[in-house]
């Protein structure tokens, strides 16, 4: 009914053999699998991983390692801004996305169907959120009609990429609550634009994380795993105004403040169907390779409570 998987970012030093293998020597049904450029100079954590190079894609070869673990991907994953200020460099993200999309849709003819692209929205950090909105009626269109023609879903994570000095004061991704969606979907009403869900976001931007799910049911089209911590004393101290980041914390599911047990009540609530995937951004887990091992196996033992085998 749901399948487990996780995000292919945590394991950057792994091909896609040793992705895939690792998935399923541990129970996992799915992969969300990074494909940034193969030059990518992007530093920041968990970006710049591609375990499919989508310039160079070789579909026989992607088609045989699924097949051999038994492992499906769940979606193509590429996390850049598309409405940076700098043009020239929004571009290259819009196009290489575009690369994504048909390379899933070449996925899905092989036979390993990739059903979405999951990506950011973008924001233009100068502008506020009405003329960023403008930016995205002139430039998201036409990759929405990329996935449309290529019959591939784009998922777009609720990330306010707003942790750290540089990304201030909006962040680096517009599509952030309910009302931006609102707006979004407004502008662009295809149901080929829809959600990759973070509940994790909406918990340290103080909001309800399992309304949305039954708001937004037909645009639910990939879902995160990722808990979040509020440190009640530093938030009282710094404020809702400070970078979020210094009074929160991404963390494995059932370590943060996530009500997990209405989240999955709402997604079969719903009649979700499809993948569900660890998403580790919990620094607690970073010390070394087996670290980060024990993160992906510590959340898959947490979150089996609600899935079946």
């Amino acid at each position: 009914m749901l399948d487990l998987g996780f995000v292919s970012a945590i394991l950057p030093d792994y091909d896609l053999h040793a992705v895939l293998k690792f998935a399923a020597d541990h129970g996992f049904k799915c992969v969300e699998i990074m494909c940034w450029p193969t030059d990518s100079a992007d530093a920041r954590r968990y970006a710049g991983v591609s375990h499919i190079d989508v310039d160079n894609l070789d579909v026989e070869a992607v088609h045989f390692l699924c097949h051999k673990y038994g492992v499906s991907i769940s979606g193509l994953g590429y996390y850049p801004n598309p409405l940076d200020a700098n043009a020239e460099q929004a571009e290259f993200y819009r196009e290489h996305i575009k690369k994504l999309i048909r390379a899933a849709a070449r996925l899905g003819r092989s036979g390993a169907a990739v059903p979405v692209v999951n990506t950011f929205m973008g924001r233009n950090t100068t502008l506020n959120v009405a003329d960023n909105l403008k930016l995205v009626a002139e430039h998201w269109p036409a990759i929405v009609h990329e996935a449309e023609a290529h019959n591939v879903k784009i998922g777009i994570e609720n990330c306010p990429m707003w942790f750290t000095n540089d990304e201030w004061p909006g962040g680096k991704n517009l599509m952030t609550t309910p009302a931006i969606w609102d707006r979004v979907f407004e502008l662009i009403p295809s149901r080929a634009l829809g959600v990759n869900y973070d509940p994790s976001h909406l918990v340290w931007q103080m909001m309800d994380e399992v309304k949305p799910i039954y708001t937004y049911r037909d645009r639910l089209h990939h879902i995160h795993l990722k808990d979040a911590k509020i440190y009640r004393d530093k938030l009282d101290r710094v404020g809702i105004m400070a970078n979020p980041l210094e009074y929160h914390s991404p963390k494995l599911p059932g370590l943060g403040d996530v009500r997990w047990g209405s989240f999955f009540a709402a997604l079969t609530d719903v009649r979700y169907r499809g993948p569900v995937c660890i998403e580790v951004e919990d620094k607690a887990y970073e010390g070394s390779p087996d670290d980060v091992k024990t993160a992906i196996l510590t959340a898959r033992n947490y979150l089996r409570q609600f899935l079946a085998d």
